[in-house]
């Protein structure tokens, strides 16, 4: 199995550390909470954006409570809800009702931001690429939100699209260029039973990996270019998490693919 595909445990959690990852910044968790469940988290020395992705729940913490989060049935129905939390903060998440789907994204952080409710109304929506290419992107806690290093958003990709295409990467901390940002792919797909595919790899190949993913599974991207597919039949459904030395996402397109930007015949094509 690829060192880049983190496997959904039989309960569908999932959990990337930094450590686990090889890396510096990102940590990751999805899990679910039964009606009445309780789960604690104590950020520590790092920032915190809980994402709901299913369910409602309570979040009660040390920098505030918020009541009732979260309103979808599931990730391909709405937009989301989440919050936003500092270091040094203890929260515990409450499901309410039958069950509650969340994931917790980590990256160091000096102070962060204010504690804060991200409702649908602050995410920005965005339609990207065209044709095969179109999906649909939730900005959850990207540059226009406040954070230390956190960069959170969540895409939409139909059936038979692809997705993060052209491959692109951020891998070089040189603005304005490019910066270093590593980031974790959380995945959904609808059915369940379907599977995604995933490549990773860099202009030299010495990273050059295709893995098939499936429902709730993890696809961590260290360095190097990096693009989705979504098979026909099934709509795929991810959530970024980014963070870096820098707080800024700045990308190098692959050169070989950035004319499907501009165009829809490749370079030297004649009638």
């Amino acid at each position: 199995m690829s060192s880049l595909l983190v496997r959904a445990r039989p309960d569908g959690s999932v959990s990337v550390s930094p450590r686990s990852a090889g890396w510096e910044h990102v940590g990751f968790e999805a899990f679910d909470l039964q009606g009445g469940e309780v789960s604690m988290l104590d950020t520590g020395a790092r920032e915190l954006c809980l994402v709901i992705l299913a369910g409602r729940c309570d979040v009660r913490s040390s920098r505030g409570d918020w009541s009732g989060v979260g309103a979808r049935q599931s990730v391909f129905d709405a937009l989301p809800h989440a919050v936003y939390l500092p270091p040094q903060t203890v929260v515990e998440v409450e499901a309410l009702a039958d069950r509650a789907e969340v994931a917790a994204c980590l990256a160091p952080a000096a102070s962060g931001a204010e504690a804060r409710l991200i409702g649908p109304e602050d995410v920005e929506v965005e339609m990207r690429g065209r044709d095969a290419m179109e999906r649909e992107v939730h900005n959850i806690l990207m540059s226009s939100q406040a954070a230390d290093s956190l960069l959170v958003t969540e895409v939409l990709t139909p059936s038979g699209h692809w997705s993060s295409y052209p491959p692109h990467k951020h891998d070089r901390d040189a603005p304005p260029e490019e910066t270093y940002l590593e980031e974790t792919y959380y995945h959904r797909i609808r059915p369940r039973h379907g599977f995604g595919l995933q490549r990773v790899y860099t202009h030299d190949r010495t990273l050059d990996e295709c893995i098939a993913f499936s429902d709730r599974d993890v696809v961590l991207v260290p360095r190097g270019y990096h693009t989705v597919s979504s098979p026909p039949g099934y709509d795929l459904y991810y959530l970024n998490v980014m963070a870096g030395p820098r707080r800024a996402w700045l990308i190098a397109n692959d050169p070989d693919h950035e004319w499907l930007l501009t165009s829809t015949a490749p370079p030297g094509a004649t009638a």
